[in-house]
């Protein structure tokens, strides 16, 4: 069994939903994850049940490119990621970007930023299990800090706002994960909480993304009905927490700490693994621009 190629990613939050207003942004998380094209299969097939490679091969051919092999059948993916899947942390958003970069590594071709996004968009659109496309999470998962994209404009042209200079070592993410979601919002869902989204894209604009990411989440706890989560949200500030807020269409629960403050970093912590015993926390930091090359 050879491999024929690699890429990499990485996970990322959300501080503006897409849906909500037609702008979006998102930060990434230093969650790796790497795809392999691989010639003959693994023993244990990679599982892939919203059959998203198949969109990734689909989209790369009709974009005009070619495999390193004849026949896509003998197209074979192995998948190692560290980011939890269907909690709202880009998890299809990086596996896309990472394979995108598989497939050119095959083929010994190198894909600009730009590229890897519009691969990346499509195949997620064409999987149907975006509802805007997630081009602020392709560009989350594939570059370090954050953007505000205008979702309608082309990949390029609907870059807003671009802050890619976060240092990763003044914060600790904490990561609250509930499990998979169980529904997935739908447009309609947004126009019900306008004003909380409104205050997140204000705070972007203002350059301050710690509280759109928490506006954000108070937003789509009202979208998701989520009391639980916006009160599990509300209990980091009163642990003294930075931001927090739910990512995503849910369910994760993202909390920033100043990382000065190892002692509230421990205390939220054990506050969640005491109180909430069906829950994991782990923690992770944010991507910096050293990460992005590796990748």
């Amino acid at each position: 069994m050879a491999v024929l190629g690699e890429g990499r990613a990485h996970g990322a939050c959300s501080l503006l939903h897409a849906a909500a207003l037609g702008y979006g942004a998102s930060i990434g998380l230093n969650l790796p994850i790497a795809v392999r094209v691989l010639d003959r299969p693994k023993k244990k097939e990679s599982e892939d049940e919203s059959k998203l490679l198949e969109h990734v091969l689909d989209t790369w051919i009709d974009d005009g490119r070619t495999l390193p092999v004849e026949d896509r059948n003998d197209i074979h993916w192995s998948v190692a990621s560290k980011i939890p899947i269907s909690q709202g942390l880009k998890s299809s958003s990086a596996l896309c970007v990472a394979a995108f970069r598989a497939l050119a590594d095959s083929k010994s071709i190198s894909l600009s930023e730009e590229e890897v996004v519009d691969l990346t968009v499509k195949a997620h659109t064409a999987s149907g299990i975006s509802l805007t496309g997630s081009v602020d999470d392709a560009w989350a998962c594939s570059t370090s800090g954050w953007k505000l994209v205008n979702t309608q404009a082309d990949i390029k042209d609907g870059i807003l706002l671009d802050h890619g200079d976060l240092n990763p070592n003044e914060w600790v993410i904490l990561l609250v994960l509930r499990g998979p979601r169980k529904i997935r919002p739908k447009l309609e869902d947004f126009q019900v909480a306008a004003q909380p989204f409104e205050q997140a894209l204000t705070s972007l604009h203002n350059n301050n993304p710690w509280v759109s990411l928490t506006w954000n989440g108070r937003g789509i706890a009202a979208v998701l009905r989520d009391v639980e989560g916006r009160k599990m949200a509300n209990e980091a500030f009163v642990n003294g927490a930075r931001a927090s807020g739910i990512t995503g269409s849910g369910t994760a629960i993202v909390i920033v700490v100043p990382s000065s403050n190892l002692v509230m970093k421990d205390r939220l912590k054990e506050w969640y693994i005491k109180k909430y015993p069906n829950t994991e926390v782990i923690e992770c930091s944010l991507v910096g621009k050293s990460v992005v090359e590796e990748e």
